[in-house]
């Protein structure tokens, strides 16, 4: 809470009417340009509290017309309406007054630039100047640029320099060539003491406002002007966004105009929108940073403009809050940095209204203002304007001007004494020991307070003063200068500061003892009192601990410098020491300004700090809780938090409380209104050297009070809202209440208790804060009281020790909860069972239990139990579904107890139960039950109100509800007793509902109307009733239709009526059969000879039917040459063999489904598994005979007999299955089988049949039969392609296989493998010398007696032909030729000499060689070929 100063400024005697007020940016001064009355005006500077500094006075015998302060230099421009203009600077009062020529003008335009190197001058005349300021603060002599556009200028911006550039980037640039990077680092560097004038970089621009028309230009330092806009009337504001880049401009009719800024001054027009209100010089505008256009134009309201949001929206004033009716509102002025709008109203009255930025759900955030209890000044305030400092306002009024300083409001705690300040001049003080209070005024205003137990002790700033009660009221004992910026009081003591020391003075003043300080230990500017020892902090964050029980002040410990400690460390916020004065407790404020989320702990006599984070919790070395439970809290109820207060109890060293509020809050500034709006908890610990920091609680603020005062065991001191009034002349009431008390959760029910009690509690709730429950037990054992136990036992509500809490209740004598308790055990939740806990001792810890654990379904019952149906019915629609109905249902029982029947109507339905409350909760209002029926077209509703009409003997509103419900039964039933049993009919016979139909059939039955009676028994399915009738009056011919339609007992009793008779034999065997009884409707049909029959029955015979009668049936098929279905019921009775031997006898084809029926399964009791496998071997046999190979070689497979399923799978020619079959069977005969069948195929141009051959007979180990393979192919090689080369490895294979299998067969394979060897080597012999060209190798080849098998001896014969053609000896190629034809004379010369060798040999020789005698066929193969390739072609 806050409240406002105001300050008179110190006008001299000389000064007129005040009409320009402006706030230096940076220092707290304040220009104030005033009118006399007469003639003339001046200027005049005053500090923060109206001081006026009497060197800064200028007078002329005209008017000021504007101010403009230097953005860093307390150096002030200042306009008069001559054309004069001025700089004046402060403190020193130096005034340096520009050319006299310059402007003749009253002045219209001042701006500095953003460095303040620049100033921009301009008149009402049109005449624009440009002038230099040095780094001191001097002028330039002459004008940078003049220029006249000969209308009036009304405003100037500058344009914002573009955004900063790494420096070192940019100068590496530049040192690289880059001439762009070194003309932006010139910049910079300009930028930094002068002012670089770049057209496209930092060029400003300059509105000139014409009479008619308004027009924009910017200028450059080249004296280039250069129109970038004209708008359509005179141009009031204008401002340029550097978040958007565009420039805004509101004219006199109140229209916007956006325009985007291109890098060469282009300006584009992005929008335009007519504002509403009143237009016109007189219209007070501001822009915001965040995009809100704000006016007062002298309505009874403000006018704000979203311009991003294109929302927009007026704000007005409260007469609730002290506004009159009709106050108008005339200028305003808004604080960024607290973001509060100030408006000043024609009353004299300032309104201020606080920004609140609120978000939703879904993300969006939404402004709210909330307006304040103004403050008042005298006469018609005409300008407002936010000060340096935030805290500062000043107001320009028709009749003075006044500065109003925000300050927190003061308040201080000890020894059971309290006081709060409520207004500038006001305290209010509280005495707890004798329970009374007063109100207090004093002479000065209040910005310090301390008091005592006999003693109030106030500062203003300048002078202390003491105050001693005296009856109901205060009278000053003592007052004495000092600005000690910090004050503290102990006992007789006041603790006060200056520069390197705390001096200890008197109540009169008289200083008793100093406390030095160091250079290097800093200014002390923080002082604080607990009990009897004195905590000191300075400005280098240098602490100290001083002891006050001696006559003079001790120092304890040694002077500790926190920056060696903390990092980040910027500067001290609070620091306060515990009742023994071996703690302290710290709040800093980090480097960057912000406040830290931690509080740290430094002890004294260990020389340790630790701290406490509000992200994290504590450090680890300084854990004694379990970690997890205080890592959940700081992740949750705690999370994101900073302390903005602290304090420790006056009494009890280890307890220690601090105020928290959400990190995002504004805790810049020293106001506390910002805990009056933010989710402040209070956070208390236990701090021991011991165990390090214990979190022992947290609790939310409560609601209707401001803020925490203290902590004094067993209470908290919060400080009430009764007054929050920025006025600075409120109206109080007489002695108001500001302090309240507010006991600590263990204390709740103890807040008399006497001091042992107290101290067993507070050690109990130590000893469970760190989970020891045995010295907890131990502090309050001796305890009686019945309210310490129950306290106890909430407190095992948060620990969760159900043990503990039935040892608490049996103490307590609540039998009713310890019986809950005990039916709570059943419950496998630990969080459930202390939620009843929770719920028997009235606390509010359930719901969140509950939730914890998820029980919802327990969580649902606790709403309806404590009347919280809303939380009920929300909980069972989002998480306890299974109960939605059910608690629909209770909760409209609850609405109907509590005579709500509309909406108890609703939620009967939702419950799915108003088909029957809600006839029962209206049945004694038939009309709305009637209306209500109607309108809910509920066909059982309907029969039910037809019920309820029908008892009423109202038969026609009866039958009219029937039909609307669509119930026949109730129709029929009703027009019979009606005696129209002819509608009755009608409707049975439209509807066909069953039970309408039987309800006409029995009153067809007693009229003896058989034939209709039996029409709607069909209709209603009642065959047994129709069937009896039937029999009753021997309607033989619908009895069979209606025996069919029933069930199989009606079958067969109608069945045995035919049999009895003796007549309609037929349909006695159907029903028979119908019925299920197959073995009766056999011996039926065998003994009336009805084959038809037979052949129906015999069709739904299986293996599940009488054997002896599926033989029998058998044994008849077979009789009739019905071969087919005597092997199926002769496979259906389990007689396989002779199924088998008939399809054998009758060569029936054995179908593989026919064969499938005829395989036993493995664990079928009927055959052994030696019989199983014969019947197999039997099957297969059969299947061979018929041809069928493949259902052959499975019945085989299946019988186990590989090598026949084999031979059986070679027949198929399968050739694919065969190789699969081999693969899978793994035995060596089956493999020689399988190789054996491939050789029979052409191996020779399929090489994967080659591979499987080779690998059969490999893993066969028929390495003979392999060999003889490899022979074969070598011989093929040879015969076929003469490549001799693959006949050779083919035989090296042979021989390999053979050398293998040479133990294996005795003699016989040495006879092959020395033949084989032999052949091996002539083919070996004739590679070789076709090799090397050797004539006589081959002679010696052709000399071997067994050469031909090994080689051909035309291929011998061909080589040396060849040979000797090719070297020209065609005498010798002859003599080959001939002893070739000797030795084979129908040998074919071209299959062993080429075409070119023979027709050589021919023309030497000049022979013609006969040779084309078996070539015949060939050319002509040749000739087709081509012709072929022609026609291709």
């Amino acid at each position: 809470m806050a409240v406002y100063f105001d300050h008179r400024v110190e006008a001299p005697d000389s000064s007129g009417a005040a009409v320009l007020i402006s706030w230096h940016s940076s220092v707290c001064v304040l220009a104030v340009g005033s009118v006399y009355a007469s003639t003339g005006g001046c200027v005049d500077l005053y500090l923060q509290q109206g001081e006026h500094v009497e060197l800064c006075h200028v007078e002329r015998g005209f008017s000021p017309s504007l101010l403009q302060w230097h953005p860093t230099k307390a150096l002030l421009a200042v306009g008069w309406e001559t054309g004069e203009t001025m700089l004046l600077s402060h403190p020193s009062g130096e005034h340096t007054p520009l050319p006299n020529n310059t402007h003749t003008a009253c002045i219209t335009v001042l701006e500095w630039s953003s460095n303040g190197n620049r100033l921009v001058t301009g008149d009402q005349a049109g005449v624009m100047a440009v002038w230099r300021v040095d780094a001191r603060g001097k002028l330039q002599a002459s004008p940078l640029i003049k220029h006249d556009y000969s209308k009036p200028l009304t405003c100037c911006i500058f344009r914002p320099p573009p955004p900063a550039e790494d420096v070192a980037m940019l100068a590496h640039a530049a040192v690289s060539g880059d001439e762009s990077a070194l003309d932006m680092f010139n910049w910079k560097k300009s930028n930094k003491g002068g002012f670089a004038w770049d057209h496209r970089k930092d060029w400003h621009s300059t509105s000139v406002q014409l009479m008619v028309r308004g027009s924009v230009y910017s200028v450059d330092e080249q004296v280039r002007s250069v129109p970038l806009l004209s708008v359509e009337s005179a141009v009031q504001k204008m401002w340029y966004s550097k978040r958007r880049a565009v420039l805004a401009v509101v004219t006199d009719s109140l229209l916007l105009s956006h325009f985007s800024l291109g890098p060469e001054g282009i300006a584009q027009e992005i929008s335009k929108v007519k504002l509403s209100g009143r237009g016109g010089q007189h219209a007070d505008i501001v822009w915001t940073e965040n995009g809100l256009l704000i006016t007062a134009s002298g309505e009874q309201h403000i006018r704000l403009w979203d311009v991003e949001l294109d929302d927009h929206y007026a704000l007005t004033l409260d007469e609730s809050l002290g506004f009159e009716k009709g106050e108008l509102l005339n200028c305003v002025s808004f604080c960024t940095s607290k973001q509060v709008l100030a408006a000043g109203t024609s009353r004299g009255r300032v309104a201020l209204w606080h920004m609140v930025t609120v978000s939703d759900q879904k993300g969006d955030t939404k402004i709210h203002w909330k307006l304040q209890t103004p403050a008042e000044v005298e006469g018609n305030i005409s300008e407002l304007q936010w000060g340096s400092s935030s805290h500062l306002l000043a107001v320009c009024s028709s009749s003075c001007v006044v500065i109003l300083s925000e300050h927190v409001m003061c308040s201080h705690y000890t020894q059971q004494m309290a006081a709060v300040q409520l207004t500038p001049t006001q305290l209010s003080l509280a005495n707890f020991n004798t329970n009374t209070h007063i109100t207090f005024h004093t002479d000065t205003h209040i910005r310090a307070v301390q008091v005592t137990k006999d003693m109030v002790t106030v500062w203003n700033g300048k002078y202390i003063t003491v105050y001693e009660p005296s009856g109901q009221t205060l009278h000053s004992t003592g007052s004495f200068q000092c600005e000690s910026p910090a004050l503290a009081v102990h006992e007789e003591n006041i603790y006060t500061v200056e520069p390197n020391r705390v001096q200890i003075r008197t109540p009169q003043g008289t200083v008793k003892q100093l406390l030095v300080f160091s250079e290097a230990e800093g200014n002390p500017t923080l002082l604080s009192v607990c009990g009897s020892y004195l905590a000191v902090g300075t400005d280098t964050c240098h602490i100290r601990v001083f002891d006050l029980t001696c006559r003079e002040a001790k120092a304890m410990g040694v002077m500790k410098n926190l920056s060696e400690l903390i990092p980040d460390l910027g500067a001290l916020r609070s620091v306060k020491c515990n009742a023994s004065g071996n703690q302290l407790s710290i709040l800093i404020t980090q480097v960057n300004g912000r406040p830290d989320n931690k509080v740290y702990f430094y002890d004294i006599e260990l020389d340790t700090l630790s701290y406490f984070n509000f992200f994290t919790g504590r450090p680890e070395s300084s854990l004694a809780q379990s970690e997890d439970s205080q890592r959940t809290r700081c992740e949750g109820e705690l999370a994101a938090r900073c302390s903005v207060s602290q304090f420790w109890d006056e009494n009890e060293s280890r307890l220690f409380v601090c105020e928290t509020v959400p990190v995002n809050s504004d805790l810049h500034s020293s106001s506390q209104s910002q805990i009056e709006k933010e989710d402040v908890l209070v956070v208390t610990f236990f701090v021991t050297q011991e165990h390090g920091l214990l979190l022992q609680d947290s609790q939310p603020k409560p609601a209707m009070l401001l803020s925490l005062l203290t902590l004094d065991i067993p209470y908290y001191y919060y400080i009430c809202k009764v007054v929050s009034t920025p006025s600075a002349a409120p109206q109080v009431p007489s002695s108001p209440q500001m302090v309240v008390r507010r006991a600590l959760r263990d204390f709740v029910g103890l807040e008399s208790c006497e001091k042992q009690t107290r101290d067993a509690m507070l050690n109990f709730s130590f000893y469970l804060t760190i989970g020891d429950m045995d010295e907890a037990f131990k502090a309050i054992k001796l305890i009686k009281s019945e309210a310490v136990w129950e306290n106890m036992a909430r407190m095992c509500v948060k620990s969760r020790r159900l043990d503990v809490a039935r040892v608490c209740l049996g103490n307590m004598g609540n039998a009713r909860a310890a019986r809950a308790l005990r039916d709570a055990e059943k419950e496998p939740e630990v969080e459930a069972q202390v939620a009843v806990l929770a719920t028997q001792l009235g606390m509010l810890d359930a719901e969140r239990l509950y939730k914890s654990c998820g029980r919802f379904d327990l969580l649902n019952k606790f709403y309806q139990a404590a009347g919280q149906w809303q939380q009920a019915v929300e909980t069972a629609e989002t998480h306890d579904r299974i109960h939605l109905r059910t608690t629909y249902y209770s909760y409209a029982k609850h609405l109907e107890a509590m005579g709500d029947k509309n909406l108890a109507l609703v939620y009967f339905e939702k419950s799915d139960t108003h088909r029957f409350e809600v006839q029962r909760m209206l049945m004694e209002d038939n009309l709305s039950l009637e209306i209500y029926i109607n309108k809910m077209k509920d066909e059982d509703l309907y029969k039910w109100w037809g019920h309820y009409l029908e008892s009423q003997s109202d038969m026609e509103a009866a039958l009219h509800y029937y039909d609307l419900a669509q119930d026949y039964l109730s129709q029929v039933r009703v027009r019979c007793y009606l005696g129209n049993i002819q509608k009755a009919s009608e409707i049975a016979n439209e509807t066909g509902n069953r039970a309408a139909s039987y309800h006409v059939a029995r009153q067809y039955e007693g009229q003896d109307e058989i034939s209709q009676s039996v029409h709607f028994y069909t209709r209603a399915q009642a065959y047994n009733n129709a069937i009896r009738l039937c029999k009753e009056n021997n309607l033989d011919e619908q009895l069979m239709n209606l025996a069919l339609l029933s069930n199989p007992e009606d079958m067969m009793d109608t069945a045995m009526y035919y049999e009895e008779k003796g007549t309609h034999m037929d349909r006695a065997v159907m029903l028979y059969h119908k019925a299920g009884h197959v073995s009766k409707a056999l011996e039926l049909a065998f003994a009336t000879e009805q084959f038809g029959a037979l052949q129906l029955i015999a069709e739904d015979l299986n293996e599940n039917s009488d054997p002896a009668l599926l033989a029998r049936c058998s044994d008849f098929f077979i009789k009739h040459a019905q071969y087919q279905k005597a092997v199926e019921l002769l496979v259906a009775a389990k007689k396989y063999h002779e199924a088998l031997q008939l399809c054998l006898d009758q060569s029936l084809s054995i179908t593989e489904d026919l064969a499938e029926s005829l395989t036993v399964s493995k664990d079928s009791s009927h055959l052994s598994e030696a019989g199983r496998k014969e019947l197999l071997e039997k099957i297969a046999d059969c299947c061979m005979r018929q041809g069928n190979y493949h259902l052959a070689t499975k019945k085989y497979t299946q019988a186990g007999n590989k090598i026949k399923a084999m031979r059986a799978l070679l027949k198929s020619g399968d050739t694919e299955k065969i190789v699969f079959f081999a693969g899978v069977s793994r035995q060596k005969e089956i493999y020689v089988m399988a190789a054996n069948y491939l050789q029979s195929l052409d191996w020779r141009n399929d090489a994967e049949i080659m591979k499987n051959i080779i690998g059969f007979y490999t893993k066969g180990r028929a390495l003979d039969l392999l060999a003889g393979f490899y022979e074969a192919c070598a011989e093929v090689e040879i015969d076929d392609y003469q490549n001799y080369e693959k006949a050779y490895g083919a035989l090296t294979e042979a021989c390999k296989c053979l050398t293998k299998a040479k133990g294996r067969s005795g003699d016989e394979a040495d006879s092959k493998l020395l033949i084989l060897t032999q052949r091996f080597g002539l083919v070996k012999r004739f590679i070789q010398a076709r090799r090397i060209q050797s004539v006589r190798v081959c002679e010696s080849l052709l000399e071997e007696k067994d050469l031909d098998p090994a080689v051909r001896v035309g291929d011998v014969y061909g080589f040396l032909v060849e040979h000797y053609c090719h070297h020209g000896n065609f005498q010798q190629a002859w003599t080959k030729i001939e002893e070739l034809r000797s030795t084979r004379p129908n040998i074919n010369l071209s299959l062993y000499v080429s075409q070119t060798s023979l027709e050589a040999l021919q023309n030497a020789a000049g022979v013609r060689l006969v040779y084309r005698e078996t070539n015949t066929h060939a050319a002509e193969d040749d000739e087709e070929v081509e012709e072929d390739e022609n026609i291709n072609h």
